[in-house]
């Protein structure tokens, strides 16, 4: 599964392959350097900046 992070600082936008038993707490923008870190209530950067939520998310039907 992949999901587009977009960046809040710049706006850069990465394809990213999604980890199926992993979640990202931490990522940096390839724009800016930012690290992004997930925000309140989210468990990672997928589900707080990404096109499409983590695949445990997406599993327990949370959206």
């Amino acid at each position: 599964m992949e999901s587009v992070i977009t960046c809040p600082k710049c706006g850069h936008r990465k394809r990213e392959k999604m980890p199926t038993d992993t979640c990202w707490f931490f990522y940096e923008c390839a724009g800016c350097g930012a690290l992004l870190r997930p925000k309140a209530g989210d468990c990672c950067v997928f589900c707080s900046y990404g096109s499409a939520k983590c695949p445990p998310m997406q599993s327990s039907g949370v959206t």
